[in-house]
């Protein structure tokens, strides 16, 4: 098997990149990429720590990461599983990368930058959802914003439901928790009551 160990050998391989794939990088937010970051409500957010990497998925209702000025965002931390991969990560290794999808769009944004982990009540209560306040919120420094090329959401047909998969035999979260806990938690009673437990645990 042959493996690229070097960045030289990569670069060879893969040759320059063309002007618009460096041109396209920002700063700072621009109105072009403040519009797709506000129209978006999911993305995915990679951080890295002393355990290793980690990317966790963060949606919301409408808008899922807002803008405090040009250089800094900010998601509220919803509810979750508690793991807090992400809250430890950024704790200890404040470089972070965004990744966010618009539902019917081919248009993926990314930013790269440095965070931290906010409990500012004017934050907090900013951010409450139904009454519901955020624990925290994720505030995210902007190095570098740039649109990715709209080939992998085409190649995947993401938003055309004719190409979905037949998920009827993919397993069900109660299913994986019953195999990997020999029976202990999970199975038909928990994928029973799930959907109706999540809708009261949003936010």
């Amino acid at each position: 098997m042959s493996i690229v160990k070097t960045i030289a050998d990569l670069e060879t391989l893969y040759g320059t990149p063309k002007a618009p794939a460096l041109r396209k990088v920002a700063h700072h937010l621009t109105p072009e990429y403040r519009k797709l970051i506000e129209t978006s409500p999911f993305c995915a957010i990679a951080t890295v720590g002393p355990e290793g990497a980690d990317a966790s998925p963060r949606g919301d209702r409408g808008q899922v990461v807002f803008e405090l000025d040009d250089k800094t965002l900010a998601i509220p931390d919803r509810r979750g599983n508690d793991r807090i991969d992400t809250l430890r990560n950024i704790v200890a290794d404040g470089r972070i990368a965004l990744m966010f999808l618009t539902p019917g769009s081919t248009m993926v944004t990314r930013v790269n930058g440095q965070a931290e982990v906010s409990i500012a009540p004017e934050l907090l209560t900013r951010f409450t959802v139904d009454g519901n306040a955020p624990r925290s919120v994720i505030l995210i420094h902007i190095e570098e914003v740039y649109f990715q090329c709209a080939r992998a959401v085409m190649r995947a047909n993401l938003w055309d439901q004719a190409h979905w998969p037949d998920l009827s035999e993919a397993p069900t979260a109660g299913q994986i928790l019953k195999a990997q806990t020999q029976g202990e938690v999970g199975g038909e009673a928990y994928d029973r009551e799930w959907p109706a437990r999540a809708a009261k645990t949003l936010w």
